[in-house]
């Protein structure tokens, strides 16, 4: 960001669903200019012959065997549960009619 261009910080709002204090607008409004310069350090770095990765090291079958272990019984897994009923979380109805 060579030249200071201001962030419209409406429209990242809009784009993130969020709904900001005036206060928080300001804040955030610099912080997201911050974070934009930092990305264009990021592409001045030399990356020519790196290969893409996901992880910082290789990872290779991170896959577990799957074996049977000691658990929980019913009653101690829903120890915590605000409702139970025939072994079964109650959990409040989130399909609207």
């Amino acid at each position: 960001m060579s030249e200071e261009l201001p962030i419209d910080i409406d429209y990242v709002t809009n784009l993130a669903r969020i709904e900001l204090t005036s206060e928080e607008r300001e804040k955030f409004q610099g912080q997201l200019g911050n974070v934009l310069k930092y990305f264009e350090k990021l592409q001045a770095v030399n990356v020519e012959g790196v290969e893409p990765t996901a992880h910082a090291f290789p990872r290779f079958n991170v896959w577990d065997e799957d074996e049977a272990v000691e658990s929980f019984s019913s009653e101690e897994a829903l120890l915590n549960a605000p409702k139970s009923r025939n072994d079964q979380v109650v959990v409040p109805k989130v399909i609207e009619e």
